[in-house]
C-alpha cells in the first residue's frame, strides 16, 4: 500500500455498492440494494444480471474460480471452486456464470457434522446465495456467501440460523417501536467481535506435537518470567509482529473488513485486532475471514497464529469479546441511554427486555460459549466466570435500584476527570466503567458478552443472542399492545421486571470467592463446564424458544447439540492421544537418557574414589520422578482402553471426571522433570522460547 492511503484499496476486492453500481443496470441495483437493506426477498430475474457482472469483474481482477463459501458446523468455512469455464461447439471454451450458479450449489454434505441428520450415504446439500453479505475475491477465486441445507430442508450450517434470528429480532423490536409510534423498515443487531490470538515461531511449532495437532501445549513448565510484569500489555509491538499486523490490515481492508485497532495483549506473544461494528451477518463472515488471514498472513511471516482459548498454561488465554448492540435502519441505535437514561422509558424497556433475556436464557447463552478449549480459560482470573451475570455500571444501577424502590431520579451527568496537570485537556467520564470479570457488561450502547472463546465462530453465539432477546421483546409487545397509556404501562413493565431479574444484576468482582457463593444464593446456574452445560440446550424450555422464534426446529436443537458434545469429545479425545504419544516416545525416553548421562558420571566419579553425594541425590529424584512418570502414563492409557461405550452425554462426563485429572497428573510429573532435565535432552521447544522467540 502506498502512501498509507487506505481508501484507495479498501473493500477493493469486494463486489460493494459502489462497483455494483457501476456495473449493473439501474433496476437491478435498486432491487438488489432493497434486498441488501431491507432483507427483502431477491427477484430470481435479477440473479442472472448480477451473475454475469459478478463473474465479469471477478475475470478482470484475475479470477479463474468461483466458490459457494459457507460455514458448516465444524465452525470453520467450506469451500468447493468451480471454474468459469464452458465448453464451446469448436472445442474451445468461454467464460459464462449463470443466475442459477450464483443462487444454488451443490456441494457433498455427508462428511460434514449433522448430528445424525444425514446418513452417510445420503451426501446430497445446497448451498444458497445471501444477497446481504458481499462476495468478494481471495486466492483467484471469486466467494460467494451461502447458507447451507440439506436435502430435506434442515439446516447444516451457522449461517443459516443467523439470519433466521435475525429476522426474529427485527420482526419483535419491530412491535416494540410500533408502540412509540416508530415504524422503521428494519432493526438490525450489530457486532463488533474483537479478536484475540498468539503467534509462535512457526518452526518452534513444527517440533511441538501438541500444537501441532491440538493447537495447545500438554506439556510445559512455566517460564522464568511470564506475564507479572505487566509490560507486555498495549507495549511497544516488535518489528517482525508489526510487519505481520500491517499485512493483516491492508489484506482485511481489500476484503472490505473494518479493521479498527491492534495491540499487544496481557500475555507474551499475545495480541489483539479489533473492527467497527457491523450487522451481524456481515461481521460474522469477516471473523471467519480475520480468522483465516491471520493464519495465512502469520504463514508470510514465519509465524503461525494460535486461536486456541488456552495455548498455554498459567498463562492468559484468549477470548473474542462480543460487542452487541441492536438499532433501527436509519440510525437509532435502542440500547443508547441518552443523557437521561431516567427518562428514556423505550431505552428502558429494550433494556429490561435483555435483562430478562440474559436471566431466562443464563443456561442457553452459557452453552453458546462451552467448548473444550473455553473450559481451560473461564473463571480462571483471565476471562469471566462461567456464572453469567450482567455488569450495569454505576449510572444504570443506580438508574434501575431507584426505579425499583419507587424514589425520585437523582441523576448525576458524567463529572469532568481532574488530572492535576493545566496543560492536559479535562477528560469527560462515560457513564459507565468496563468490568472485565463480568460475562455481559454494559459499555456504554452496547453490552459486551466477553465469554466467548477465541476460535469459536461469533454465529452460534449470536444465533443465541438475538433469539432470547427476541423472545423477551415478544413477550413485551404481546403485553403492551392495545396500552392507552404507553409511557406509563411500558415504564410499569420495565420496572417489574427490574424487580423481577435483579439477581442476574452484579456489579462487584466476578472473580471472587464470595461472588460464587452469593450467585448460589441468588439461584444463578453455574456450569462450569462444557458436559455440565450441554444438555441445558436441548431441554424443552431451549426447544420451545427456537421453535418460536423460527431459529431452529426441535431437530435441530438436538442434532445441535449432538454435534457440540461430539467437538467436545473430539477434542479430549486427541488431545489424550497426542499427550500419550508426547510422553511415551519423546518425555520418558529423553528423561531415562539424561538420567544414565548423571548415573554414567556418578559411576566414573566413584571409580576414582571421588563422592558426589548431592549428584547421588539428584539422580535418585530424577529416578523416581522418571518411575512417577511410567505410573502416569500406564494411567492415561488405563483410561484410554475404558473408555465407555455410551452416549455422547456420559462419554463427555467420562472425559472430564477420568480422562481430564489422569491428563493433568501425567503433565504435572512431566513438567517437573523438564525443570531438571538439561536443555540439549529435552524433545521440544520450552515455553520460554515459545513466547519469547517471536
Amino acid at each position: 500500500m502506498e502512501n498509507g492511503n487506505v481508501a484507495a484499496i479498501f473493500g477493493e476486492k469486494v463486489f460493494n455498492l459502489p462497483t455494483m453500481k457501476a456495473r449493473l443496470p439501474k433496476d437491478i441495483y435498486k432491487s438488489l440494494v432493497k434486498t441488501i437493506s431491507e432483507g427483502t426477498k431477491l427477484d430470481v430475474s435479477v440473479a442472472n444480471v448480477v451473475a454475469n457482472a459478478m463473474k465479469d469483474w471477478a475475470i478482470e481482477n484475475g479470477c479463474t474460480h468461483y466458490t459457494h463459501w459457507f460455514q458448516p458446523m465444524t465452525g470453520l468455512t467450506a469451500e468447493k471452486h468451480d471454474s468459469f469455464i464452458q465448453p464451446t461447439d469448436d472445442r474451445t471454451v468461454i467464460m459464462e456464470f449463470s443466475g442459477k450458479e450464483l443462487v444454488m450449489g451443490e456441494p457433498d454434505a455427508s462428511s460434514f457434522p449433522s448430528g445424525g441428520l444425514r446418513a452417510t450415504f445420503e451426501a446430497r446439500g445446497y448451498t444458497a446465495w445471501d444477497p446481504t453479505s458481499f462476495a468478494f475475491i481471495k486466492d483467484h477465486s471469486l466467494y460467494i456467501p451461502t447458507s447451507f441445507v440439506s436435502y430435506t430442508g434442515e439446516v447444516l450450517d451457522k449461517k443459516t440460523p443467523l439470519l433466521r434470528s435475525e429476522a426474529a429480532i427485527d420482526k419483535a423490536a419491530k412491535r416494540v417501536l410500533a408502540l412509540f409510534g416508530k415504524f422503521p423498515s428494519r432493526v438490525v443487531a450489530y457486532v463488533g467481535p474483537e479478536q484475540e490470538y498468539f503467534l509462535v515461531d512457526k518452526k518452534l511449532r513444527a517440533k511441538r506435537k501438541d500444537l501441532l495437532l491440538t493447537g495447545r501445549t500438554l506439556f510445559g513448565a512455566k517460564p522464568a518470567k511470564g506475564q507479572e510484569m505487566d509490560d507486555h500489555y498495549f507495549g511497544q509491538i516488535k518489528e517482525r509482529v508489526a510487519a505481520f499486523m500491517k499485512e493483516v490490515d491492508e489484506e482485511l481492508w481489500k476484503l472490505g473488513v473494518l479493521a479498527k485497532t491492534k495491540h499487544n495483549e496481557v500475555a507474551p506473544a499475545q495480541h489483539e485486532i479489533a473492527p467497527i461494528f457491523s450487522t451481524t451477518n456481515i461481521s460474522s463472515d469477516h471473523n471467519q475471514l480475520t480468522m483465516e488471514i491471520l493464519k495465512k498472513v502469520a504463514n508470510h511471516h514465519g509465524l503461525y497464529c494460535l486461536l486456541h482459548e488456552k495455548p498455554y498454561e498459567g498463562i492468559n488465554g484468549s477470548g473474542k469479546h462480543n460487542n452487541w448492540s441492536i438499532g433501527t435502519s436509519d440510525g437509532e441505535l435502542l440500547l443508547k441511554p441518552g443523557k437521561k437514561p431516567e427518562q428514556n422509558i423505550q431505552f428502558l424497556l429494550f433494556l429490561a427486555a435483555v435483562i430478562k433475556a440474559v436471566d431466562d436464557y443464563a443456561d442457553i447463552l452459557r452453552v453458546s460459549v462451552a467448548t473444550a478449549g473455553n473450559d481451560h480459560r473461564l473463571g480462571a482470573n483471565e476471562a469471566p466466570p462461567a456464572i453469567i451475570s450482567m455488569y450495569l455500571g454505576d449510572q444504570l444501577a443506580a438508574v434501575v435500584d431507584q426505579l425499583k424502590s419507587g424514589k425520585g431520579i437523582k441523576y448525576e451527568e458524567g463529572k469532568i476527570i481532574e488530572t492535576g496537570v493545566e496543560a492536559l485537556p479535562d477528560i469527560e467520564k462515560d457513564s459507565t466503567d468496563r468490568n472485565r470479570t463480568s460475562p455481559f457488561a454494559f459499555t456504554g450502547n452496547r453490552f459486551e458478552f466477553r465469554a466467548p472463546g477465541s476460535r469459536q465462530s461469533i454465529g452460534g453465539i449470536n444465533i443465541v443472542l438475538n433469539t432470547i432477546v427476541a423472545e423477551t421483546l415478544t413477550e413485551f409487545a404481546e403485553a403492551l399492545e392495545g396500552s392507552t397509556n404507553i409511557q406509563k404501562d411500558a415504564l410499569d413493565l420495565a420496572i417489574k421486571t427490574f424487580r423481577e431479574h435483579e439477581r442476574i444484576i452484579f456489579n462487584g468482582n466476578g472473580y471472587s470467592d464470595e461472588w460464587v457463593a452469593e450467585a448460589e444464593r441468588r439461584g444463578l446456574p453455574n456450569l462450569k463446564t462444557t458436559p455440565d452445560a450441554m444438555p441445558h440446550f436441548k431441554s424443552q424450555k431451549s426447544i420451545d424458544l427456537f421453535a418460536k422464534q423460527g431459529v431452529f426446529s426441535q431437530v435441530e436443537v438436538e442434532t445441535r447439540t449432538e454435534i457440540m458434545m461430539e467437538d467436545y469429545n473430539n477434542t479430549r479425545h486427541f488431545e489424550m492421544l497426542t499427550m500419550l504419544e508426547m510422553a511415551k516416545q519423546e518425555i520418558l525416553p529423553a528423561c531415562i537418557k539424561y538420567t544414565k548421562f548423571i548415573t554414567d558420571d556418578l559411576a566414573s566419579k566413584s571409580a576414582l574414589g571421588l563422592s558426589a553425594p548431592n549428584e547421588t541425590v539428584c539422580a535418585q529424584q530424577l529416578t523416581n520422578l522418571t518411575e512417577d512418570l511410567i505410573v502416569k502414563i500406564r494411567d492415561l492409557q488405563n483410561a484410554a482402553d475404558n473408555l465407555p461405550n455410551v452416549d455422547a452425554f456420559e462419554l463427555g462426563m467420562y472425559y472430564k471426571n477420568t480422562v481430564l485429572p489422569a491428563m493433568e497428573a501425567l503433565r504435572a510429573v512431566a513438567d517437573t522433570l523438564e525443570t531438571l532435565v538439561s536443555k540439549e535432552y529435552w524433545p521440544f521447544p520450552t515455553y520460554t522460547e515459545l513466547l519469547y522467540l517471536v
